[in-house]
């Protein structure tokens, strides 16, 4: 029997608002300004920590924001606020909900990029973590995904006779889990074509592995 692996952001789960005006949200509230150039220097500060495995790229973004603004941001609770207004936008459909019911009776998995407890916080945020055998982060296997190392460790963590990774982003999700042996799965919601457009297209594909 295969076991399934969802991505995290943007596949089993979704935000009810743009990232960026949750990033707004949290510069009022630290710099006292919704300026689109604080949102910016948060994003590259972040990005570039996150890509090099920093412990806390978030509290890299707001130091980004603290530079840029010239005010006096404290990291850490800049970091907080962030994960607090994420937890709280986060959610899952009731389709992703339904096809987690039908897929009961196999091993699933999250493998996702990011930090253990970030990651992890998010599923218990909606109250979904249970469901799951096994949580894989990038962080934990050292490497993002696409690197063969992340898909490693989901394997180590879920045993199986097969793997199959359902995710949104091609390059990390699909590409990353053929290259590692595993099928593989794009959860595109807004194309057609080989592309699974909705969670009941993807139960009923999902219906015809072993």
């Amino acid at each position: 029997m295969h076991a399934v692996c969802f991505d995290l952001d943007g596949t089993l789960l979704t935000l009810s608002r743009g990232y960026a005006d949750l990033l707004a949200d949290a510069t009022q509230r630290h710099a006292d300004s919704r300026d689109d150039a604080l949102v910016e220097a948060y994003n590259e500060a972040f990005l570039e920590a996150f890509r090099a495995l920093d412990p806390e790229p978030y509290a890299a973004g707001g130091r980004a924001v603290a530079d840029r603004a010239d005010a006096t941001v404290d990291p850490a609770a800049f970091a907080d606020t962030v994960r607090e207004l994420e937890y709280e936008a986060v959610g899952v459909s009731d389709g992703m909900l339904a096809l987690l019911d039908r897929l009961d009776d196999r091993p699933l998995g999250v493998v996702t990029n990011g930090l253990p407890d970030w990651q992890t916080g998010k599923l218990d945020a909606v109250g979904v973590r249970d469901r799951f055998d096994a949580v894989v982060t990038s962080y934990e296997a050292g490497a993002h995904k696409p690197d063969a190392a992340v898909f490693d460790l989901a394997e180590q963590r879920l045993s199986a006779e097969g793997y199959l990774m359902v995710g949104d982003d091609h390059e990390g999700d699909v590409v990353g889990a053929r290259d590692a042996g595993w099928e593989a799965v794009h959860l595109d919601r807004d194309a057609a074509g080989v592309r699974v457009g909705s969670e009941r297209d993807l139960a009923a594909l999902l219906a015809a592995l072993s």
